[in-house]
């Protein structure tokens, strides 16, 4: 089997997220043929556009997962996975940028850059974003902190595909637009028990 390296950027602000979080890292982990490479440190981070919702919790994930037979084919395969997951996990439709409780993004998938119509069971439940093609990287993580600050964690030197910067570049140039305070770091992720562990007060800041 060839695998390939995959992001998956995680959110959820309703119920425990953090809970969600760790439960969905190891929902991601349990996937066939799949290997759990890096988890990020958990942030807390203000919610985008819609600011009358509770903080996020995010995080990253890094896998090795199947490459698929043909271009974009393990890409929509993952896709699938992570829509089912969200599922599993109660996420229900809402509107776009709304409350979540749980959200699973591919962020990136190994050296792919894709637009590809998504299958009807991959699509959002946002219902602005129903037709909405798969796009790897996802278009928008190289403008959000909630996104850079974690997987600048996990590959800080990656350049992804399309990108002109590395990872931890992005992370650098975001924080100058909305400020090192949109994210707050909380937690660290325990291989061993297989949770985050909280960080002390004075460790917190990156």
């Amino acid at each position: 089997m060839v695998s390939v390296r995959t992001y998956i950027g995680l959110g959820a602000n309703l119920g425990d997220a953090r809970a969600t979080l760790a439960a969905a890292v190891h929902a991601l982990a349990a996937m066939p043929e799949t290997t759990l490479v890096g988890v990020s440190d958990l942030y807390i981070t203000a919610p985008v556009e819609v600011s009358d919702q509770p903080d996020f919790h995010n995080a990253v994930a890094a896998l090795d997962v199947p490459a698929g037979p043909v271009g974009g084919s393990g890409a929509i395969a993952l896709l699938l996975a992570l829509k089912s997951i969200e599922r599993a996990f109660g996420r229900v439709a809402r509107g776009r940028y709304g409350p979540r409780e749980l959200d699973l993004d591919l962020l990136i998938f190994g050296g792919e850059q894709l637009s590809v119509e998504r299958p009807e069971q991959g699509r959002s439940l946002d219902p602005a974003k129903v037709t909405r093609f798969l796009e790897v990287p996802h278009p928008k993580a190289h403008a959000r902190l909630f996104v850079l600050a974690p997987l600048s964690d996990i590959a800080p030197a990656l350049i992804p595909p399309g990108w002109n910067e590395t990872v931890e570049q992005a992370r650098t140039r975001q924080e100058t637009v909305e400020g090192p305070s949109a994210v707050r770091r909380i937690a660290r992720w325990d291989r061993a028990a297989g949770y985050w562990t909280e960080l002390p007060t004075t460790a917190a800041p990156r």
